[in-house]
């Protein structure tokens, strides 16, 4: 009923009558306006809890907006002086041990400091005539494993332990039915046992490896196990699709239709491995397990002229697409027909994206060498870079944006650029030194 509304909240009439003799400035109408927006059950009482969450969440509301039109300013363009001879392929921050690991085709690990100095190189295996045989593809961290993986041409993935000064390789995963060219690694930061390795092929082919004891053991070691000179235990991909190794399930299809899968990554939001192609058939799969079945369940997005990378923000639930054709499109996973937004602004194919997941801003590269940031609310482009990068017109590029440091990566060929963000200053004006527990409000002086 009413009756216990009336006794605690105050009808639309008292609150304007209320609020412009307390107040003392703006309009009856002014007051009523914010009555009705306050009053959403429209019931025709309002409490005090509802007004004071309506102000929080607006403030929030409020600042969250002026965060994602906040334009970042950047150093000087940098190169870092590195070793690397062949292609880099990944960049990644290990938190761990604030370390920066590099890697590139010729099979040379690039060791980094927090500040970006070059500690050491290591080769990623010992055996010099195999590196001339093949080239490493991809690299993930294993952070809740204190390991890493690198993928090979060999239809391998080899997985070494960081504990150990010079990175040896324990275990070796063989006979993998493709060549496997990107990966991507997701641990449960709840139960640091479960996690899931999910990489893509030259064959169309998405697979994913779910460990459920990925802190004690990664694999099973077989009886009939074969372990080489340096303590490497090699597993056949065959007996991980057997279920011989019970701390371990494999998942797969190939919905790709024999393209090569260009990235892959797993997102626990959603539960679903995406990958991608540059088909414009099948261009972005999504696929997930039902816990009552076995096999996957697939959904999949079709883009003219195909993409060459994509980014997930689970906090928005978008999908950004980089195409082709020179858009960068916006997706909702549950919406396969059509984008939810459309970003235009590149003359050239976009070759990468990737969330400013704070701010909830969008980054995209373009092959003419054009980075842009846009403001994914308003869909607009609110900052241009044309940077002096390499003038070579066949190059392989990678990207990668580290948001905890404000750093921004571009590796062109055996190249790796540095941009690196200014730190701001706050413009918010702090009155109090510790938090306020009181405000009075003078009607005299309306202050």
């Amino acid at each position: 009923s009413l009756e216990p509304r009336k006794n605690t909240g105050m009808s639309r009439e008292e609150f304007v009558q209320k609020m412009a003799e307390t107040v003392g400035w703006g309009t009856l109408e002014e007051y009523g306006e914010l009555f009705d927006k306050v009053d959403v059950a429209r019931d025709g009482f309002i409490n005090w809890d509802q007004l004071t969450s309506f102000i929080l969440l607006s403030l929030y509301e409020k600042d969250e907006r002026a965060k994602a039109t906040v334009v970042p300013q950047w150093k000087d363009l940098e190169f870092l002086q590195g070793k690397h001879k062949g292609t880099i392929q990944k960049v990644i921050f290990l938190k761990n041990s604030s370390r920066y690991l590099t890697v590139s085709t010729e099979g040379l690990l690039g060791v980094w400091g927090e500040n970006l100095k070059l500690r050491e190189t290591l080769p990623v295996t010992s055996d010099a005539s195999k590196l001339k045989h093949l080239w490493v593809t991809s690299l993930v961290s294993l952070e809740n494993a204190n390991k890493i993986a690198v993928a090979f041409t060999s239809k391998e993935i080899c997985f070494y332990d960081l504990l150990s000064q010079e990175f040896p390789c324990q275990y070796k995963l063989q006979g993998l039915k493709g060549t496997p060219i990107c990966m991507d690694y997701w641990y449960n930061p709840l139960d640091a046992n479960e996690s899931i390795l999910s990489f893509g092929d030259v064959t169309g082919n998405v697979q994913a490896v779910v460990f459920t004891a990925a802190v004690i053991s990664l694999f099973e070691r077989p009886i009939s196990a074969c372990e080489d000179e340096e303590g490497t235990v090699t597993i056949s991909w065959e007996d991980l699709l057997s279920g011989r190794h019970r701390c371990c399930r494999i998942s797969e299809h190939e919905l790709h239709h024999g393209d090569w899968v260009r990235q892959v990554t797993y997102s626990a939001s959603l539960g679903a491995v995406i990958s991608s192609t540059t088909n414009s058939t099948n261009t972005v799969v999504l696929a997930w397990r039902e816990k009552s079945k076995h096999h996957l369940e697939v959904t999949s997005f079709s883009i003219a002229q195909g993409i060459h990378a994509f980014d997930y923000h689970s906090l928005l639930n978008l999908i950004a697409t980089a195409g082709i054709n020179s858009k960068v499109c916006l997706w909702n996973p549950y919406v396969v027909s059509k984008p939810v937004g459309v970003l235009r602004g590149h003359s050239a194919s976009v070759i990468a994206v990737q969330f400013f997941a704070e701010r909830k801003q969008l980054f995209s590269f373009s092959a003419d060498k054009i980075l842009r940031l846009w403001d994914i609310h308003h869909q607009l482009s609110i900052q241009r870079i044309a940077c002096s990068f390499p003038k070579s017109q066949d190059f392989t590029c990678l990207f990668h944006f580290d948001e905890t440091h404000g750093r921004l990566f571009i590796a062109f060929n055996n190249q790796l650029a540095l941009l690196a963000m200014k730190t701001e200053t706050s413009k918010r004006v702090r009155s109090h030194g510790k938090p306020v527990t009181c405000v009075l409000y003078n009607p005299l002086l309306k202050q």
